[in-house]
Parts: structure tokens; C-alpha cells; sequence
């Protein structure tokens, strides 16, 4: 039976779209409950690995509720989140106001970080070369074209930039992914049915899996975009993924 929010054709970014707006008031707490609190480091891991320079600005693409975003922005960068979904940012802007430590009687509002905006990860609102770090966390699985969105996050990366993709991957032990994809199809839609009253809405999660390249498709196209110092780094024997590479410079300075 096809998952009432997948769908592989024009309507795919309507139908993510209406689910992420169905979840975002729990999507925390769920993701908490199905990785028993994993995730969070995950997400901390690939702040380490972007490396943040005093000055960088960065670009999390697929925001969600923050996670990634505000991480980048403890650490000095300056952080525009982009989503698709307006319930979702307004989750993350309600955590960006939760952590603003400055004097509660003057939080001066006009200094916002992370900058959260509505945007298409696949037609990014921004011009080439502008961020340093580019990042995007359980997100360009859901893309109608996640090739196209990697593309665009190549784009509007600096020469030199770092590009960074963490998300649910597919592990190469046959019997470590048949527990796995078991995992995500029996208990992760009843963490749906009892959080969300919906089955299908985390029952997506294995659906769009199967119609996605994983690590090493990431991985392979990285390289054919021309990236450089391209790495993969599985977590949980391969069950999460993060995919790492730098948009390289050719040896007169010009982005190649």
C-alpha cells in the first residue's frame, strides 16, 4: 500500500510539505524517542565538522526546527536557516528567542542569529558563492530532486566552502540493515500512531529511504560536481550518514 505522503512525481514537495506541517509541534520530541536521543549528537557532529571561522556564514538548508542552525550559530557563525514548511520555522524561531542570552530589558531584535527564512532548498533565494558552510540535516532525502538540491547547495557555496549532508542511510552489513529497515517499519510508525495520531507520517520515513541513493549515491555525486576532500563517516554501523566535501579551487584562485 503506497504512503499517503510519498509521492515520487509533481507532487511531492505539496505532500512533504503537509506532513512536516502536521508533525512540527512534536517533530522534537519524536525524533528524540525514535533515535533515544542520538540524534542530537549527530547534529553536534556535524557542527564539528564544519569547522566554524570567526566571520563564516552558513546556510542550513531544510532547517526544521533549528537543530543544526542554532549549533552552527553557538559557534560563531552567522546562520541563515531555509525551510519549506512555516510551521516548522515557527518552532525554530521560538528556540532561536529561547536561547537569546543578551539582557531581557533590550534584546535588541534587529540582531537576529540564526535568521530563519521560507525557501525552496531546490531554488535557493540566494546569489553563487555566499556561504562558507552549507549544510542540510534529514532533508535533501525529501527533495523531489535531491541531485538538484545538492547542486544548488554547491552553487551558493564559497570556494572552499564546506558542504555537509546528514541523514538516514543504508547500511552495507545485509543483516544490521534488515533489523534496521525492520526498526523503521514497525516500531517508527507507531511512535507516529501514538505522537502524531498518524501511522504514515513517520512510516515516510522508509518509503522515501528506498528512493534515495543514501551515503554512498551522496557520496558518488559529490565527486562528479567536482568537490574536493569528499568523506563519508557512517554512524550506527551506517543506519545515519554524514557526507562531507569542499567546493575545490582551481590553482590560479578561480572556483573550479
Amino acid at each position: 500500500m503506497a504512503n499517503p505522503f510519498y509521492s515520487p512525481g509533481d507532487q511531492r514537495a505539496a505532500r512533504v510539505n503537509e506532513l512536516f506541517a502536521a508533525i512540527a509541534p512534536r517533530y522534537d520530541l519524536i525524533n528524540d524517542v525514535q533515535s533515544f536521543g542520538l540524534h542530537r549528537r549527530w547534529k553536534r557532529r556535524v557542527a564539528e565538522l564544519a569547522a566554524v571561522q570567526p566571520g563564516d556564514r552558513a546556510l542550513d538548508l531544510c532547517c526544521g526546527t533549528g537543530d543544526l542552525a542554532l549549533a552552527l550559530a553557538q559557534r560563531g557563525a552567522q546562520v541563515v536557516g531555509l525551510d519549506f514548511t512555516g510551521q516548522m520555522l515557527a518552532v525554530a524561531e521560538k528556540r532561536r528567542q529561547g536561547s537569546f542570552s543578551g539582557p531581557k530589558e533590550n534584546p535588541q531584535p534587529a540582531i537576529r542569529n540564526p535568521q530563519f527564512v521560507r525557501g525552496d532548498a531546490q531554488q535557493i533565494p540566494f546569489a553563487d558563492a555566499v556561504f562558507d558552510i552549507v549544510t542540510v540535516g534529514y532533508g535533501l532525502r525529501n527533495l523531489a530532486s535531491w541531485g538538484t538540491g545538492l547542486s544548488e547547495m554547491v552553487r551558493v557555496a564559497k570556494p572552499g566552502g564546506r558542504l555537509l549532508v546528514l541523514d538516514f542511510g543504508k547500511p552495507d552489513q545485509a543483516l544490521w540493515r534488515l533489523v534496521y529497515f525492520s526498526y523503521l517499519k514497525f516500531f517508527v510508525p507507531l511512535l507516529g500512531l501514538v505522537f502524531c495520531r498518524n501511522a504514515g507520517a513517520y512510516a515516510y520515513i522508509l518509503e522515501s529511504l528506498k528512493h534515495y541513493p543514501a551515503q554512498r549515491g551522496v557520496a558518488a555525486r559529490m565527486r562528479e560536481l567536482g568537490l574536493a576532500n569528499v568523506r563519508l563517516e557512517n554512524l550506527v554501523g551506517g543506519a545515519m550518514s554524514i557526507n562531507y566535501g569542499e567546493k575545490a579551487w582551481r590553482g590560479n584562485g578561480v572556483m573550479e
